[in-house]
């Protein structure tokens, strides 16, 4: 993710620590951070909830009741109002900074879009959506890595309608968060939600059965729904359609068993529940870049 050359045009580097280039909206506020030396447990705290997402380098987040673990290009991570981080530089230099942004959101505009959601996007089994008290850390999709790109741009662009333009792409990126989050609850405690949700049922369903057939069809019918709806709900709470899942996780299978230099690329598709060697290797390509057999030789050449 790149920062606009107006970012550059216009911050001015003050401090070598967490030197800080802040835009302010109606509804939210960018805040770009750079640090150009290395430091420890500097401290950052909001008053509101934050989106942090980071652009460059290495940061060591420090946070409570929460493991300290390294925060990367690609990263980004929820965080609640007055959360208190603890964050360790250990690369920057003056040549090479690290930079994040953060990103405040007013707490009444994440209350409308949740109200949004509940009114034409309910979750199965009368759930309601909220937001996250806790933080979540994640890999940005190909979704949100283009909002938080365009985000950029907007807020370091002067155009008098920015404000309008940036509350649209605002309701997108809350939205697809927490189906993001939705989507990792589902697929880490499948088996403990199982038995008092359809979805996570399903969920857990297809993980145990990623080497046999799965339909949407077949699907709908274990959790009781009709087909169109099943789907409809899925999309919602997960982010993604039921065909998409069931191949992100048959992708994570085939990675793991091509660790195995004596499985072939056939018996690896097929016990991952592919039909076909082509439509493996075009799945497994659009998800990793690089086809399963070279994907595999570079295990077997670096092992």
């Amino acid at each position: 993710m790149n920062l606009p050359n107006e970012f550059y045009r216009n911050r001015k580097l003050e401090n070598l620590v967490e030197n800080q280039t802040s835009y302010t909206l109606n509804n939210a506020a960018l805040h770009i951070f750079e640090t150009h030396e290395q430091a420890e447990r500097v401290l950052l705290q909001f008053d509101k909830p934050v989106l942090a997402s980071m652009l460059k380098g290495k940061k060591i987040m420090h946070l409570r009741e929460k493991q300290s673990f390294n925060f990367l290009p690609g990263e980004s991570l929820i965080l609640p109002s007055d959360e208190l981080m603890c964050i360790d530089f250990p690369e920057a230099q003056a040549n090479n900074p690290t930079q994040c942004l953060a990103m405040a959101i007013d707490e009444d505009k994440i209350d409308k879009v949740l109200e949004h959601m509940n009114e034409l996007m309910p979750k199965a089994d009368a759930g309601e959506w909220s937001l996250m008290d806790y933080n979540f850390h994640f890999t940005n999709d190909v979704g949100i890595y283009q909002i938080l790109q365009r985000l950029l741009f907007l807020f370091t662009e002067n155009h008098p309608s920015k404000d309008l333009f940036v509350d649209n792409m605002l309701e997108e990126l809350i939205i697809r968060i927490l189906q993001t989050n939705s989507r990792k609850i589902y697929t880490e405690q499948s088996f403990n939600l199982s038995s008092s949700n359809r979805l996570a049922f399903i969920v857990e369903h297809i993980r145990n059965n990623l080497h046999n057939s799965l339909s949407v069809k077949n699907l709908s019918k274990k959790a009781c729904m009709s087909e169109s709806n099943f789907y409809r709900v899925f999309k919602n709470e997960l982010g993604i359609s039921p065909t998409d899942f069931i191949n992100n996780e048959r992708i994570k299978l085939a990675v793991s068993l091509l660790q195995n230099p004596n499985k072939s690329i056939k018996q690896v598709y097929q016990e991952c529940g592919f039909e076909s060697r082509s439509y493996f290797n075009r799945v497994f390509k659009s998800r990793k870049k690089v086809a399963p057999g070279d994907y595999q030789s570079k295990l077997n050449v670096s092992a």
